[in-house]
């Protein structure tokens, strides 16, 4: 899956990224929804041995922008994992605690500990998207905040925490289309509201801002890797398949019993 990530250094064009791509499954939909389900069996099992061995820890980053697919990926991808040793965070509009201290602090807190697999919904990354886009904080601020977002990445990974990233790359006019759904389909209009219109006008801004944030902090210990997202059978094939390769690289074991277990008997 090389070519989805960014390498560290390398300069993001999202025109020259392809969110209908589905080149690593040309066979088609049913057969790219088949092999989902195999490999996602798979990471439910390499995710159970995670929490058994209590050893790793997993931080899974999820961007996008509006309606690109954040919640889809949770509910297809995470469906049958232990809820013992998985957690989503969610990051909404700092509240007033939340802004009296630096801006990750809320982030760490939220970060996993041993044997835990934390995915977050939005992430410290909208401090430079949305923070950037909206002029809530000088540009001077929020770009150093690019090198405190891989300084404090960097401490995590060398405390143990192995990261990925991925942004859900859709196009203009697929947003419309999920938009419109959200109007037309009574189950989904609670998802609808008026100021995602709004947020639609500024796609080139922050299309922009996505740019400066996938070529500035993606590294060799923290990588990006750009999922193409029009098509959610193929976008959620695509994350399944990254995390159980990244996963079975841990090399993980489940742990040795206390004791002989051939010599106790249970009556």
């Amino acid at each position: 899956m090389s070519k989805y990530k960014v390498e560290p250094g390398q300069k993001i064009n999202l025109n020259e990224w392809d969110p209908d791509d589905k080149s690593e499954w040309p066979e088609g939909k049913k057969e790219a929804k088949e092999q989902f389900l195999e490999i996602n069996k798979e990471l439910e099992s390499l995710q159970e041995l995670l929490y058994a061995e209590n050893k790793h820890k997993i931080l899974i980053v999820l961007q996008a922008m509006d309606t690109g697919g954040k919640d889809g990926v949770i509910r297809a991808v995470f469906d049958g994992v232990n809820p013992a040793g998985v957690r989503v965070a969610s990051f909404k509009v700092p509240t007033e605690q939340e802004l009296s201290h630096d801006f990750l602090w809320r982030i760490h807190k939220q970060t996993p500990g041993n044997g835990e697999m934390v995915i977050f919904n939005r992430s410290h990354y909208e401090d430079v998207l949305v923070v950037r886009v909206h002029n809530l904080v000088p540009r001077k601020v929020w770009e150093k905040r690019f090198e405190h977002i891989n300084n404090f990445e960097k401490l995590l990974t060398d405390e143990g925490t192995t990261i990925i990233k991925f942004f859900l790359h859709i196009s203009k006019d697929e947003q419309k289309e999920r938009l419109q759904e959200r109007l037309d389909i009574p189950e989904k209009q609670w998802k609808f509201s008026s100021g995602d219109l709004k947020e639609r006008l500024l796609w080139g801004d922050y299309t922009n801002a996505f740019e400066d944030v996938l070529s500035k902090t993606s590294t060799s210990y923290a990588p990006w890797y750009i999922i193409p997202a029009n098509r959610n059978w193929y976008r959620n094939w695509l994350i399944c398949s990254i995390l159980v390769d990244k996963l079975k690289s841990l090399k993980m074991k489940y742990p040795e019993p206390e004791e002989d277990l051939s010599k106790i008997k249970i009556d």
